[in-house]
This record gives structure tokens, C-alpha cells and sequence, in this order.
């Protein structure tokens, strides 16, 4: 493998507190090591259409306690093709970058795996996502604080449900998982969560709407992942009041709020290890593989592994949900 002198980091697909945090500690363990760094505008965006700049250390100063990311973040469909990738490829090498740091979700990953594979470029992954989706990783940067902000929500939308007697149905994000409704019920003391690993049917809906709201309680509160196979919040709740007119339903859709704000301090710790260790890694010779965190050790997923494979839920945690809310 060709010598790495110089490093680039971006950031892409949805934005996610803690990116701010994983950019520093990647540019600055990167410059500790002896390594040049470029930071990448607008994601793969910015690779194909050169919007490249040199890193310091004062360009990383006083951001981990930002949200979002310095480096702006883009979708980007010329990347998905042939042309795009050359393309980004003949002005990564043009600058000078001899491999590549990127911070995301799957989307990001996946791009990275086809983009290394085609050019033989060293690329390294952090987990950068609020879903707490991908494989190999016991969290994610951005799961910790969108988590605490489900909660704060919740807790301050409980207290209108108790003042008005109503039942309440908060849509939380995780397109095609349910950790965020999951330990968000769990962490808010919600009724129940709706998610797509274990889609609830519609008589199961009726059960559990019958024993969380009953006469003992004057409110309840359920969590729904965003999804087709959940229905989302909405479609939960008038299959509900439509079975039961007499109770009043009130939708909450919490949307980007949660992926905003400033990054826990859970959070900042796993971004900045994460961060250094994707130098670690480049300098052990690693490549195509993603920084995750195991049993609060640092380890190498394949991104493969950490693409395809599905991260399975915790299945108990929706019968301690449902015994803790009697």
C-alpha cells in the first residue's frame, strides 16, 4: 500500500450530533501522527465538484459542543454513478489526499465501500447516525443525544396529556429500526412502543391500547417509529380512534428536532474515540472498514458486515416496557 501523507474527512447523509466532535478528534490525532488533513465540503458532493480546503488545528477549535457539522453534509447523485466516483476520485488525488475518513450512516458507508473498491483508495467509516442502525457497533455518534431529546420532549408532552386526559402517539425517527421509540419509551415511561422489528397488528394494537389506557390512568403515551410497516403516528392513530371514538387522540411528530441540538456527553466521548481511532487504523494499514464501539472496546467492522448485516433489538425491553406500565 502506497504511504499515507495526507487525510481527508467528510461528512454525509443526514447530519448528526457528535459529528462536530468526531471531525476534531480525526483532524487533530491525524496532525499529532504527522498527517496532513483536508476537509471536504457538502460530503461526496464536494469530491465531485472539488470543494476541498487544508485543515489546522485552529479549524477544529471550540466545535465539539457544536451540533451538526462544520463540514456541511449533501446528498449527492452524481457520486452513485461511474462518472461521479472518477470524478471525485481525479480531485481527491489532485489534492493530494492518499486516503479517506468519513463520518455517516449507511448510505455514507456504502458509497465509501464502491468508491475504495473501484479506486483502491484506504477509506475508513465512523458510525455517524441517530438510528443506531448499523452492524458491529453498540452505538452510533448522534443515538445518545437524539435519545435525550426524545425524552425531554416526551416528558414536557406528558404533561399536557395528563392535564387534558388524552392519548398521545409521538412519531420518532429510525426509518427501518426501532431503537430510538424502543429505549425512548423505556427512558420516558411511555406505554408502549410501536416498531417495525416486531410490527404489531391491529388486534394487538387494541390490547394494548385497552390495558395501558384504562380507568387508573387519565393518560397514556405511545412511541411509533417512522415507517411503512408501522404506519407511522398518524396511521396508528385513527386505526385507534376509529375503534375508539370516545377517547381523544393527539399526534406529536417530533421530525428534525432530534437530530439537532448539542451533543451529549456520551456522545462527545464516542466521537472522539472513534475519531482516533480511524488514524489508528489507517496507520495499522485497515481499510474499508468502520470504527465501532463493543463492550466499550474499540473494534474494525467490515463495512460490508456493517452495511448488510442486520443489529437486532433487544425483544425483552418491550416486555419490560409493558410490565412497568401497569
Amino acid at each position: 500500500m502506497a504511504k499515507i501523507n495526507c487525510i481527508g474527512v467528510l461528512t454525509s447523509g443526514g447530519d448528526a450530533p457528535g459529528m462536530n466532535a468526531a471531525i476534531r478528534a480525526v483532524t487533530r490525532a491525524a496532525i499529532f501522527n504527522g498527517f496532513q488533513v483536508k476537509g471536504i465540503m457538502r460530503g461526496y458532493r464536494g469530491l465531485v465538484y472539488n470543494e476541498i480546503v487544508p485543515f489546522q488545528t485552529q479549524n477544529v477549535s471550540n466545535i465539539i459542543q457544536q451540533g451538526g457539522t462544520i463540514l456541511k453534509t449533501a446528498r449527492c447523485k452524481e457520486f452513485a454513478t461511474p462518472e461521479g466516483r472518477k470524478q471525485a476520485y481525479d480531485n481527491m488525488r489532485a489534492a493530494g489526499i492518499d486516503a479517506l475518513v468519513v463520518i455517516g450512516g449507511d448510505g455514507t458507508l456504502t458509497g465509501a465501500r464502491v468508491f475504495a473498491e473501484e479506486f483502491d483508495v484506504p477509506v475508513v467509516g465512523l458510525p455517524g447516525t441517530i438510528d443506531n442502525d448499523l452492524y458491529g457497533t453498540d452505538t452510533t455518534i448522534g443515538y445518545d443525544t437524539a435519545l435525550n431529546t426524545i425524552m425531554d420532549a416526551v416528558d414536557k408532552i406528558r404533561d399536557t396529556a395528563s392535564s387534558h386526559e388524552r392519548l398521545f402517539f409521538i412519531e420518532v425517527m429510525g426509518r427501518s429500526n426501532g431503537f430510538l421509540a424502543l429505549n425512548g419509551a423505556l427512558a420516558s415511561g411511555a406505554e408502549a412502543a410501536i416498531i417495525p422489528e416486531m410490527v404489531t397488528t391491529m388486534e394487538q394494537l387494541d390490547e394494548l391500547i385497552d390495558h395501558g389506557f384504562r380507568k387508573s390512568k387519565n393518560s397514556s403515551i405511545v412511541l411509533v417509529a417512522e415507517s411503512e410497516l408501522t404506519g407511522g403516528a398518524m396511521g396508528v392513530a385513527q386505526h385507534v380512534k376509529e375503534k375508539n371514538p370516545h377517547y381523544d387522540t393527539r399526534v406529536t411528530i417530533l421530525g428534525h428536532l432530534q437530530r439537532g441540538g448539542s451533543p451529549t456527553a456520551a456522545d462527545r466521548i464516542y466521537a472522539s474515540r472513534m475519531g482516533r481511532a480511524s488514524i489508528d487504523a489507517l496507520m495499522e494499514g485497515q481499510r474499508n472498514v468502520m470504527i465501532g464501539i463493543k463492550n466499550d472496546q474499540i473494534v474494525y467492522v467490515p463495512f460490508t458486515k456493517a452495511i448488510r448485516d442486520d443489529k437486532p433489538i433487544n425483544p425483552a425491553l418491550l416486555d419490560t416496557i409493558k410490565i412497568l406500565s401497569i
